[in-house]
């Protein structure tokens, strides 16, 4: 596919891997439209931290995905969208519930409706690895039954339904990606992994939530190629493609090979602020790529340690951007 000039729409834009990805895509040349929530300050959010060049190539949205007239707006005229705007963060849910239900369901719905009343060639609709709850069976694929073991999951599966829906009834070319644990420069200390960093690279000790739980890491690069295979691909519509690593690793270990690749012993401390309720905690994921490879032809170029040095190096170079000592939910 030939991107140059293609008219592409990416919502979520501000965000980690929504500004790697507009990133990436205006270095295919693409003509990129950035939907970024409404703030008095004016700020993109992430995409601030993007080289001036590519700054200079992305057209700036500022609205709200719940705003319908918003949304019909931004998709006009689009070829492609990239719908990755969401609120992600589960501490969060568990306070705010319906403001991630509203966000996350509704502002599918309203993406939806947008891109088939545009007669949009393909949206791309963000997954999360979070709707299988704990492993039932490993690795995960595909046909995995959806748990909402938090709130924000439970209203990603509702917006996954969704978007098969719409495939379904009204033939809107919808594929929906599925990533697991994304990490990589940019990231905020919401996750684990910046979590960990931040605080290997200025402190003793590192306080953490559950550090035996599993998780399959993906860097953010591996998986923005994987968004563009899944726009690319004519194969894709209507189907549902974990991305991952096919491998699992515990938090716990994630930290020790952190201190490892920062040269200092660190302290792991369980905060009890940071853990989940007993039952909406995800003890086990591990991806099962088969689809992505069969499908897309993809396959995770970096691997974790690799991934978690280009990570570290970036925080050394930006740590004024992140508070260590303090719990970021």
């Amino acid at each position: 596919m030939n991107w140059t000039e293609t008219k592409v729409l990416v919502t979520g834009a501000g965000g980690f891997i929504g500004s790697h990805l507009t990133e990436h895509l205006t270095g295919l040349g693409a003509d990129v439209c950035a939907f970024v929530r409404y703030n008095s300050r004016n700020d993109p959010g992430l995409l601030r931290l993007l080289p001036k060049e590519s700054q200079e190539q992305v057209r700036f949205v500022m609205g709200d995905l719940k705003d319908a007239d918003a949304v019909r707006s931004a998709v006009r005229d689009v070829e492609i969208v990239f719908h990755l705007g969401s609120l992600i963060a589960i501490p969060y849910s568990y306070i705010h519930p319906r403001e991630t239900v509203e966000t996350n369901v509704l502002g599918a719905l309203n993406i939806f409706e947008a891109a088939r009343d545009a007669g949009v060639g393909k949206v791309v609709h963000t997954s999360t690895s979070e709707v299988y709850g704990t492993a039932r069976y490993i690795p995960i694929d595909e046909n995995h039954p959806l748990q909402g073991q938090s709130p924000y999951s439970a209203s990603k599966i509702g917006a996954d339904k969704l978007a098969e829906s719409f495939y379904r009834s009204f033939d809107v070319p919808i594929a929906t990606i599925r990533p697991f644990n994304t990490y990589g420069p940019r990231q905020s200390a919401r996750a684990v992994i910046p979590t960990i960093i931040a605080q290997a690279l200025t402190q003793e000790r590192v306080v953490l939530g559950a550090t035996h739980t599993t998780r399959d890491y993906t860097f953010v690069g591996d998986l923005v190629r994987a968004f563009v295979l899944v726009a690319e691909s004519p194969r894709t519509a209507g189907e549902t493609v974990n991305v991952g690593s096919n491998s699992e690793i515990s938090i716990g270990t994630v930290a020790e090979m952190v201190a490892s690749l920062v040269g200092k012993e660190i302290e792991v401390v369980t905060d009890s602020d940071r853990l989940r309720p007993e039952k909406s905690e995800v003890e086990r994921l591990w991806c099962d790529n088969t689809r992505a490879r069969d499908l897309l032809g993809w396959s995770p170029a970096v691997p974790l340690k690799e991934g978690l040095l280009q990570t570290i190096a970036w925080f050394r170079e930006h740590l004024d951007l992140y508070s260590p000592g303090q719990y970021v939910t």
